[in-house]
C-alpha cells in the first residue's frame, strides 16, 4: 500500500528522514537550486499559441495557472504536438485540453531529498511559494505562487557542479 511506502510518505510530507546514509546534498533546501522564473500560460491560450510561445521562448514545458493563481497543471511541447497530430485536440482548443493535471508541488524550504523522492516517479515538480494576500476589507489568505519548475536534470546538474566528494 502507498500509505506505508516510505517514498510516498516523504513525497506527501509525512516523513522527513528515511535514508540512513544520506548524500551530502540531501538536506539542502530547494531554493539553493537557483531556478529561473518559469514561463506561465493562462488557461485560455490556444494549443497553437502555446506551441508558438514555447518554441519561441525555448521552453519544453510551462505551468498553466488561472488568473486567480490556481495552478491547473503543466503543458509540454511534446504532449501538445502529439495530441494535436493524433486528433485528440485541435490547434484552436484551449491549452487546458492538453494540460497534465497530475503534478507534484514542492516548496522552496523543502529539502533536495524530498525533491529526489518526488522525481523518482514524476518527470518534474512545480516549485511553489506561499504568500499572504490581503484585501482592502482587511481579510487575508495564503496564495501559492509558482516559483519554478524543477526536473531531475536540474537536481543532477546541481549535485554534479557542487559535488563534495
Amino acid at each position: 500500500s502507498k500509505f506505508v511506502n516510505d517514498k510516498w510518505m516523504i513525497k506527501n510530507g509525512f516523513l522527513n528522514d528515511v535514508q540512513e546514509h544520506k548524500p551530502w546534498w540531501w538536506n539542502i533546501k530547494v531554493q539553493k537550486l537557483n531556478l529561473s522564473a518559469p514561463l506561465i500560460l493562462l488557461p485560455e491560450v490556444s494549443c497553437q499559441k502555446a506551441i508558438e510561445i514555447l518554441q519561441e521562448k525555448g521552453y519544453d514545458q510551462a505551468p498553466v495557472v488561472a488568473e486567480s493563481g490556481l495552478i491547473l497543471g503543466m503543458v509540454t511541447l511534446s504532449n501538445t504536438l502529439t495530441s494535436v497530430l493524433a486528433g485528440n485536440a485541435e490547434f484552436s482548443d484551449p491549452v487546458t485540453k492538453v494540460t497534465y493535471d497530475q503534478f507534484s508541488k514542492i516548496g522552496l524550504e523543502d529539502s533536495l531529498g524530498k525533491l529526489s523522492c518526488i522525481l523518482e516517479n514524476d518527470h518534474f515538480a512545480i516549485v511553489v511559494h506561499e504568500q499572504m494576500q490581503c484585501s482592502g476589507n482587511g481579510s487575508s489568505f495564503m496564495k501559492q505562487m509558482v516559483f519554478g519548475v524543477v526536473t531531475a536534470m536540474d537536481l543532477l546538474t546541481f549535485v554534479s557542479r557542487n559535488d563534495k566528494k
